[in-house]
């Protein structure tokens, strides 16, 4: 059984100091406008504590364990997903135009699409290490098999949480999944036709966007919902659809009045939708300034530094897709969250991790963190031991 030493211990040190971060600044954010009947820092202390135990929970699995429980737990979720189409009101509540969540007594809401990432982690690694056991000498057609069986499996439930809608986990599904595909060791020609179809669509659209406004907004803007198309000219023209880009200029504003220092802690006036969840970074910036800013910046991607760290460790491809994965997303959902925190990307509801609040998206990512210590403790034991004739 693992031991509580066979944790690192860096990264151990490094969630619990965001946690008392998360927690403070929770109750500040959700406090000082009255706008909630009571703080919600009891909730997220024990979505923290429940973290931590799943996280352990997980990383007493070894390796083969883990192989075993992804295909149950990624049908599992899957399942889930599609069930929130058919779900009544009274068990799945439609929230700000979406619907995301399963109501659960006393704990709150459970968010099926954040567990995906968990299924999808473990599940894609698996597909590709067996492809790459299958064909030790890969062809360009054998390679497109596998992107194929990858599409398959991820793009069905990928969509299901688009419509939901949810635009902020569908990238960050993606930012998980494709740096796995890069590192899989595909053909190099494909590989290329990979990175250059998305490239060439995204440029496309910022033609269009600067050349042909009119067609961009007839025939692409459009096609999205109405909630979707907000945010996006919230984003690119805030001060001309000053309501759609509120949160965006608020959170602005918090940031910058926070200026070096800080307006201390519970001082907080500049009055941000949701501040306890996706602009949490708003809030810390205004309450404890750039100072403070920073030094969240740095832990969390000391987070990030310490699991690249270990998957560099790890010899087992399984385990070094899983590592890349782990990585990059969580690198990508903390550049996007304090990008539409200042105004430099879109706002898409995505949270800053481990700090916002909410139990999905903490618990899901402390299932990622148990993962980073299997692959800790799967070198650590052996490192110095010598073997005796």
């Amino acid at each position: 059984m693992l031991q509580f030493n066979k944790l690192d211990k860096s990264l151990v040190i490094s969630l619990s100091l965001l946690g008392i971060i998360s927690c403070l600044f929770v109750h500040s954010s959700s406090t000082v406008f009255e706008q909630y009947t009571s703080s919600f820092i009891i909730k997220q202390f024990i979505y923290y504590l429940i973290g931590f135990l799943t996280m352990y929970g997980v990383a007493m699995l070894d390796i083969e364990q883990l192989k075993k429980i992804g295909w149950p737990f990624y049908w599992a979720m899957v399942l889930l997903t599609f069930g929130l189409f058919i779900a009544p009101e009274s068990i799945a509540r439609t929230i700000n135009e979406a619907k995301r969540w399963y109501q659960i007594p006393v704990l709150g809401s459970f968010q099926p699409s954040e567990f995906l990432k968990f299924a999808f982690l473990i599940v894609v690694s698996k597909i590709i290490v067996a492809h790459r056991e299958k064909y030790v000498r890969p062809t360009f057609l054998t390679d497109m098999r596998l992107l194929l069986i990858i599409a398959v499996i991820t793009l069905p439930p990928t969509l299901a949480v688009y419509k939901q809608p949810d635009t902020g986990m569908v990238m960050l599904y993606m930012s998980m999944i494709l740096p796995m595909i890069f590192f899989s060791g595909i053909q190099r020609k494909l590989l290329i036709i990979f990175t250059a179809i998305p490239v060439s669509i995204i440029s496309v659209v910022v033609i269009l966007y600067v050349k042909f406004n009119d067609f961009f907004t007839d025939k692409i803007l459009n096609k999205l919902s109405g909630h979707q198309i907000s945010r996006i000219y919230g984003w690119l023209q805030p001060y001309e659809y000053p309501d759609s880009s509120f949160q965006t200029r608020q959170g602005f504003s918090a940031i910058g009045t926070g200026e070096f220092t800080g307006k201390g802690y519970m001082n907080n006036n500049v009055y941000v939708v949701e501040k306890h969840t996706d602009f949490i970074f708003a809030n810390i910036a205004e309450e404890v300034g750039f100072i403070g800013a920073a030094f969240v910046i740095t832990l969390l991607f000391f987070v990030i530094y310490r699991i690249v760290l270990i998957t560099v460790e790890a010899k087992d491809p399984f385990m070094t897709l899983m590592g890349a994965g782990i990585s990059s997303l969580l690198a990508f959902q903390i550049t996007q969250n304090i990008g539409m925190t200042i105004g430099l990307l879109p706002v898409t509801g995505m949270t800053l991790p481990f700090l916002s609040y909410g139990g999905s998206s903490l618990i899901s990512n402390f299932m990622l963190m148990g993962i980073v210590m299997i692959i800790h403790n799967s070198y650590s034991g052996y490192m110095f031991k010598t073997t005796k004739e």
